[in-house]
């Protein structure tokens, strides 16, 4: 959305043994075809739908749901920024779908991809792959599906260019962030996370089926968003990432070095956010919310400065408090991009 070390790979369960064996203690005896179930046939049934919802909670948690909501606060608002108003709601509907579809398999292939990496953080340690409950074959597999059907289902149910976007993202996220940036460069969520802000062009193209400026402004929000987004979490966990060999850039530069770079990384995503005013033409509510929000975000990453240059390191920095509301600030932006069309 490298190669990987070898894990051990247990096999995904594609079968349940519900024969019906029972000792016996479990048998009962009945005069016709109406026996009551066995104590054991009955703890067999409930053991196989345990396992059912087992193997379907790991699947689900392959495609990093919480990822996919992110994802989508900035595709929403873009096609109400694109209609002006109130978009189609079977257009927003198919979009949605499809943009889930897309974002699942690319989560997928990086679960597939970085298991090894996954295996030895404490905070991915959890994930399908790492604890065996999903076989990496079968997962590939999943993610070839689900891309498959993303590209197919945007392709005849939104437009082609929708389509290509998504799959553009996909591909950029798997191949050049997964692949080649993560694991040889400190750079890597600057440049990998291009892929993060294909959304809000899918959500503008899927209304128009036409690439404009304002879009592009949205694009470039979610581009200088997301350096401060995600190097506040990897302060928190630095040693995780240094165990598993990562370079984020609070592994190889100091707390200061790092918090210094979140602060000027937010002042650019607050400047940015404010050019789509004149460029969309919004009224006034989406420049009030942005300068409030950018100034809170901003507020936040001094306060985040402030502790780093006191000699604070990981959970006493506090990071979490900058990347909690770093969601909120681009949330609130975006969901001002998109009342803001429907008031003025």
């Amino acid at each position: 959305m490298g190669g990987t070390e070898e894990t051990r790979e247990t096999a995904l369960v594609t079968s349940i043994d519900v024969s019906g064996r029972t000792s016996a203690g479990d048998a009962v005896t009945a005069d016709g075809p109406d026996r009551e179930p066995t104590k054991g046939t009955r703890e067999a049934g409930v053991g196989e739908q345990s396992r059912i919802r087992d193997v379907f909670s790991a699947y689900v948690a392959l495609t990093k749901p919480r990822i996919i909501e992110l994802l989508l606060v900035t595709t929403v608002p873009a096609m109400f920024l694109a209609a002006g108003g109130v978009p189609p709601l079977t257009l927003v509907l198919m979009t949605l779908v499809g943009g889930c579809l897309a974002a699942a398999s690319a989560n997928t292939f990086n679960c597939v991809l970085d298991r090894d990496i996954d295996e030895r953080m404490r905070r991915t340690r959890r994930r399908p792959l790492p604890r065996h409950a999903v076989d990496p074959i079968a997962a590939t597999i999943f993610g070839f599906a689900l891309g498959i059907a993303a590209t197919l289902w945007l392709g005849f149910g939104v437009n082609w260019l929708s389509a290509l976007l998504a799959l553009t993202a996909n591909a950029f996220y798997v191949f050049v962030y997964t692949m080649i940036l993560k694991r040889r460069t400190s750079q890597n969520i600057i440049w990998g996370g291009i892929a993060g802000c294909f959304p809000p062009l899918i959500g503008w193209t899927a209304v128009t089926g036409s690439i404009a400026l304002a879009p592009f402004i949205l694009f470039a929000v979610v581009f200088f968003w997301t350096p401060p987004h995600t190097w506040a979490l990897a302060l928190r966990y630095r040693a995780d990432y240094e165990a598993a060999g990562v370079p984020m850039l609070p592994v190889v530069k100091s707390a200061s070095v790092v918090a210094r770079q979140i602060l000027i990384y937010s002042a650019v995503t607050v400047v940015v956010s404010l050019t789509l005013w004149p460029i969309a033409a919004t009224g006034w509510l989406y420049p009030l919310v942005a300068g409030v929000a950018g100034a809170a975000l901003i507020w936040e990453s001094i306060g985040l400065l402030r502790r780093a240059d006191a000699g604070l390191r990981d959970a006493a920095l506090k990071p979490m408090r900058l990347f909690h509301w770093s969601n909120s600030y681009l949330a609130l932006v975006f969901v001002a991009a998109a009342i803001d069309p429907l008031l003025f």
